[in-house]
């Protein structure tokens, strides 16, 4: 199934470029920009499916998921500095996407048509943020104003209250548990079912932006993949050196382990598919199994280090492309902004997504402008995701060794199924 919807996503991509470039070519400017209007109904349509599913989809999973988090608050040392390992990587991602964007400009002078007309009103609000209106704005006053209004930040500290007021009670409260569980389980499959229609969109996507701007949109397109995956790149170096700098030697055997679920990851474009092999694959080089059941769920939950990079790249690309500069301090807040989104939905399908349109809403921008990057986004989430599973497989060997759970290979006893011998740490 993933094949197969990897090859239409692939065909839906060569179908819009040529469909554009026959636009572009045959059909006078009028003409071609008509013909770009009635083809960006299907991908405005999409649009307003992704956010039709962001308010209930934040508010299920984040609460079905802090409710079950009694382990982390039982085992809290390892709890601890598992998430301080996740705070610190989310940074780095963060950094390193913005500052890597920023210095690549892959985005900068394109000045995409709309940008005149939509991009005033966005920069004149956002020039109006202080920390203090960042604070207040991040309580509801009404939930359901918040979520009228797809106020994601509002949305996320609301379910970080409910999450804990839930696993704080002795019961659970299992009827609303419950309840909240199958809500995020429907919710998810509406975010499958409304993905499904992803390669009609990436057609229309890509068909409706090259008929308009012609076929230097590709060198663009390029530019931006390529610049990307460098800055991917750069990240992977990261993670190794802070492997090796925690684990020394054993930093390679661990790199060696994970490859298959790499690929496997980025072949398919998801982490999930992955999780399995990790959860076998991270014993064979001495973390043990209590570890790695314990950090991987975490961090398939709080550790999205491709996504996180993904999202600050892509956005300054998409402002790049609109002629729109964000000051200093509005990319603070965007940072922030994405650390925190990027935990309500984490297992979601096109995650990255749904992230970046509510940052654009939060700024004062148009949402649509996300499609600029939607028809090449299938192409990053294949590296994105595959970067998820590095982080999260560094994440759980690096907790294994400050805990003394990190036992040499060749110690390892068969008779546990793979588990590694008690030794000393």
């Amino acid at each position: 199934m993933n094949r197969r919807f990897a090859l239409l996503i692939v065909l839906s991509m060569v179908l819009g470029v040529g469909v554009g470039w026959a636009c572009n070519q045959f059909l006078d400017p009028g003409q071609a920009t008509q013909a770009a209007d009635g083809l960006s109904i299907i991908t405005d349509v999409f649009l307003r499916l992704i956010k039709m599913i962001i308010a209930p989809l934040v508010f299920t999973t984040l609460v079905a998921g802090i409710a079950h988090m009694e382990d982390a608050a039982a085992v809290g040392r390892i709890g601890a500095k598992t998430m301080g390992w996740f705070i610190c990587a989310s940074i780095v991602s963060l950094l390193i996407g913005l500052m890597m964007v920023h210095l690549l400009q892959p985005g900068a002078g394109l000045h995409m048509q709309t940008a005149a007309a939509a991009a005033a009103p966005g920069v004149a609000s956002t020039d109006a943020f202080t920390l203090k209106g960042f604070i207040t704005h991040l309580v509801p006053t009404s939930i359901v104003d918040a979520m009228a209004k797809n106020e994601i930040l509002q949305i996320v500290v609301f379910s970080l209250f409910v999450g804990t007021a839930v696993a704080a009670l002795d019961n659970k409260a299992p009827a609303i548990l419950l309840l909240v569980e199958q809500g995020a389980q429907i919710m998810l499959k509406v975010t499958e079912f409304v993905m499904k229609l992803a390669p009609l969109a990436i057609f229309a996507a890509l068909a409706s932006t090259i008929a308009t701007q012609g076929m230097s949109m590709l060198a663009v397109y390029g530019k931006f993949v390529l610049g990307f995956y460098a800055t991917m790149g750069l990240l992977w170096l990261v993670l190794f050196a802070a492997a090796f700098v925690v684990l020394g030697k054993r930093a390679v055997p661990l790199f060696g382990v994970i490859r298959t679920p790499a690929l496997l990851a980025f072949s398919t474009a998801s982490s999930e598919a992955a999780y399995p092999r990790i959860l076998d694959a991270l014993p064979k080089v001495g973390v043990r199994r209590r570890i790695v059941s314990f950090v991987l769920p975490l961090g398939y939950s709080f550790n999205l280090d491709g996504s996180m990079l993904y999202c600050t790249f892509a956005t300054i690309f998409i402002t790049q492309a609109h002629g729109v500069h964000l000051t200093v301090q509005q990319q603070i807040f965007m940072l922030l902004l994405l650390m925190v989104t990027s935990k309500g939905i984490a297992g979601v399908p096109r995650a990255s997504l749904v992230v970046i349109m509510a940052t654009l809403t939060y700024f004062g921008l148009p949402e649509a402008w996300i499609a600029l990057v939607l028809g090449v986004d299938h192409l990053l989430d294949m590296g994105r995701s595959a970067t998820n599973v590095v982080g999260n497989s560094v994440a759980a060997a690096v907790v294994a060794k400050w805990e003394g759970e990190l036992d040499d290979i060749e110690d390892q006893d068969p008779d546990l199924g793979g588990e590694p011998a008690k030794l000393p740490a």
